[in-house]
């Protein structure tokens, strides 16, 4: 009972302070809201922020609430499973347990609802602070955020494109609108204005869909009518508009209006204007106006004619129809024509077709192939097994002349095929005269002198006169130097129907008696200004008197045209193509630089890789051996070829090179002229020519029969007299292009010797 009484006492003692702390407490409460409204009344983001804070408070504790109930209700479910298995000791304990129990959770209760009151100014503007430098710290994002990033951008930009484009295209309508509208003619305005306003009153209305589909069908009519009279011509009527100002009564009138008809055919059947072929109408098609002419007074003749003259007219028609059938026939192309059909006009395009030109008078016809010109039949045989399947240009002009025994001079371009032009002429007139048999007439001495300015070229024709000859029993002897003169004055004596020769051995052969020309009709010269360059003039000149004479060239100075003058008679001259000028098809190349910095180009252009064979032109001897034997140190397979060389170590050069042991020619001017390499790929200029006939002479050596080549020059400072005629060279070559620094070089500008004078500035005199 004592015990009860001190319970009761402590209760009644508790009591008023539970009484007192609650008013406090309350209080306190109210004061925390206060404080809260007014924060939140501040910044309206802070409020926003804390009441979403007490939400998820508010969750929390309903998610922890949730979990201690059901963890109280698993507890109490053992408790009275153990309850009923457990003896009344455990049940103390487990009172115990039970007490420990909710005091633990009565303490968690208090703490949370510490944690629960709202935070205070200084911890808010602190949490703010925080976020904001978690806000402004870079964020580093990952590559599949990166990527969704950037397809939003796409999509936004996607969209702002199309939004633009669809206003654009409303404003383009709007456009086109209004100006259709301005553009449109009153009646159509008015016709579509009332066509709106009718579907404006008939829109929703069903049972007028049937009045809709016809008046669809009328307006449709109407524009096709519109397209017609628009497109076919069709006259407009335009309805008079009256106004209030105007007269009563109008007098105009169109001619459509008029009702009355004329019966007289003059004025029924109106004339058009002629004017009897003195003029035509201005701005009319002129074509016309003649088919309408023609067509006129066709009719009015054909009315007028009698039968008698309508049979006249037809014998006439037909007449100039087969007159102009015959013209087309003689119009025809030369090629689709035979021999005898050639009129005067198909020779002309003939010889302008393979760049003939001819001066002379009496020019026989070109030859148009082997099989149609009357050649001996043992000749063409010859021709065949040679290989030779068309002429060349100046084989086709010149082998008509060279039949006829008549002095010629040809120009050609190397390379043209120019020793078989005087060979088989030669060759003919050869075997219509008596063979040298007996030793009697061998002392007379040859037919037939041709004459070559260098070895190497005597015994290139040498090779090609044996080709056509042996097969007909022609003997030939080549008398040039680096050969004994005794073997060669045996085979002279021996007997022969032709001798080539270079002039300087000729000369010694005929005064040393070893060969006599009382029987020589014909001499050929063949690179003929390259001779009289060399100083052979006196000496071709004792030769060419009174005998028929070839000369043949790549180009025509003028010592070989006084030559010609003077000891030919009447001479044909061909050009083929421009005489003197490069040949088309080689690509030439021109370098400038200094004389040190020429070896070491040579190798770069060396090195760059070249198709054997080529040949090196150098001016001196000298040069072209110290040239050759630095090749050969640095691996390259070279050869020399010049004047200072023994016949032997010259022809064992030539054929190296022909034969493709060596790869690199490098030569004087000696292997400038008529030599004859196969495919040679390209002429390196290491030393220019001194004269442009020289170097055109060069270059020569490539692009021939037919094919494509590269000449490449090396010029210096010392070169400055050929420069203008190098640059014109290059400019006339369709496959060349001049390089700057020699168009524009002062030494380019004009030919050397020409003295310029300036134009004196006009001058005013004082008197």
């Amino acid at each position: 009972m004592a015990g009860d009484s001190g319970d009761k006492k402590d209760a009644e003692s508790s009591a008023p302070k539970d009484r007192e702390r609650k008013p406090r407490s309350r209080s306190r409460e109210r004061k925390r809201h206060r404080s809260r409204e007014r924060n939140r009344s501040k910044s309206p983001e802070r409020g926003r922020r804390l009441k979403d804070q007490d939400r998820d408070k508010e969750r929390d504790k309903d998610r922890d609430r949730g979990r201690k109930d059901r963890d109280k209700d698993s507890h109490r479910r053992d408790r009275n499973k153990k309850s009923r298995s457990l003896s009344p000791k455990s049940k103390d304990a487990r009172l115990k347990r039970e007490k420990d129990i909710k005091t633990e959770e009565d303490e968690e209760e208090k703490k949370k609802k510490d944690k629960a009151q709202p935070l205070s100014l200084e911890e808010l503007l602190a949490k703010k602070k925080a976020e904001e430098e978690a806000e402004a710290k870079p964020k580093f994002l990952s590559k599949a955020e990166r990527e969704a990033e950037a397809i939003k951008r796409r999509e936004q930009q996607t969209e702002e494109r199309k939004k633009m484009i669809d206003e654009e295209r409303k404003k383009r309508r709007v456009f086109q609108d209004t100006g259709r509208k301005m553009m449109e003619d009153p009646q159509e305005r008015e016709r579509r204005e009332r066509r709106e306003r009718m579907e404006r009153e008939n829109n929703g209305n069903d049972e007028d869909d049937g009045r809709q589909k016809i008046r669809e069908e009328k307006d449709k009519g109407k524009e096709l009518q519109a397209i017609k009279e628009r497109y076919l011509g069709g006259l407009k009527k335009r309805r008079r508009t009256r106004h209030l100002n105007d007269r009563k009564f109008v007098f105009e009138w169109d001619a459509s209006e008029d009702t009355s008809i004329d019966y007289n055919p003059i004025y029924k059947e109106k004339h058009h204007v002629q004017l009897y072929g003195r003029g035509y109408i201005a701005g009319i098609d002129l074509k016309q106006q003649k088919r309408d002419q023609s067509h006129f007074y066709g009719e009015l003749m054909e009315k007028r004619r009698t039968l008698e003259e309508k049979e006249q007219e037809e014998v006439r028609l037909k007449k100039v129809r087969k007159k102009e059938a015959k013209q087309r026939w003689d119009d025809r192309h030369w090629s689709q024509k035979k021999l005898e059909e050639m009129t005067d006009r198909d020779w002309r395009i003939f010889r302008e077709d393979y760049s003939i030109t001819t001066k002379g008078g009496k020019i026989p016809n070109p030859i148009r192939n082997w099989k149609e010109y009357t050649l001996p039949p043992h000749i063409l045989e010859v021709i065949e097994k040679c290989g030779y399947k068309d002429p060349t240009p100046i084989q086709r002009q010149a082998i008509p002349i060279g039949l006829q025994n008549r002095d010629i001079i040809g120009v050609a371009e190397t390379g043209s095929g120019k020793t078989a032009a005087f060979l088989i002429p030669l060759l003919v007139w050869i075997t219509t005269l008596p063979k040298i048999d007996r030793i009697e007439d061998s002392d007379q001495g040859p037919y037939a002198v041709i004459l070559a300015p260098t070895r190497e070229l005597a015994q290139q024709i040498e090779e090609e006169t044996l080709k056509f000859g042996k097969p007909l029993g022609i003997r030939t002897v080549a008398v040039i130097g680096g050969i004994s003169r005794e073997d060669q004055g045996f085979r002279l004596r021996m007997g022969c129907e032709i001798v080539i020769a270079t002039p300087g051995r000729l000369i010694d052969v005929l005064e040393n008696r070893y060969l006599v020309l009382g029987r020589c009709t014909y001499v050929v010269l063949d690179e003929a200004d390259r001779m009289i360059d060399m100083g052979f003039e006196p000496d071709v000149q004792k030769i060419l008197e009174y005998i028929p004479t070839v000369m043949f060239t790549a180009t025509m100075p003028p010592a070989v045209e006084r030559l010609a003058r003077s000891y030919l008679r009447r001479p044909a001259v061909v050009y083929i193509g421009s005489a003197g000028k490069p040949h088309e098809r080689v690509e030439q190349k021109v370098l400038l630089m200094g004389e040190g910095e020429k070896r070491k180009k040579l190798l770069e252009v060396l090195n760059r890789g070249f198709e054997p064979p080529i040949i090196i032109f150098v001016n001196q001897k000298k040069g072209c051996d110290v040239l050759a034997k630095s090749l050969e140190k640095m691996g390259f397979n070279a050869c020399t070829l010049h004047g200072g060389k023994g016949q032997e170590q010259r022809e064992f050069a030539l054929s190296n090179l022909k034969a493709g042991a060596k790869d690199i020619l490098v030569a004087t001017d000696v292997a400038g002229r008529g030599i004859d390499i196969h495919d040679v790929s390209m002429v390196l200029n290491y030393d220019m020519a001194k004269n442009i006939e020289d170097y055109i002479h060069r270059i020569g050596r490539t692009g021939r029969a037919g094919k494509s080549g590269v000449a490449m020059t090396f010029l210096t400072k010392d070169d400055a007299t050929v420069f203008y005629d190098l640059k014109q060279a290059i400019l006339e070559s369709p496959v060349s292009t001049c390089p700057p620094e020699l168009t524009n070089h002062p030494d380019a500008q004009h030919k050397p010797g020409t003295i310029l004078t300036k134009k004196r500035r006009e001058e005013t005199i004082f008197a």
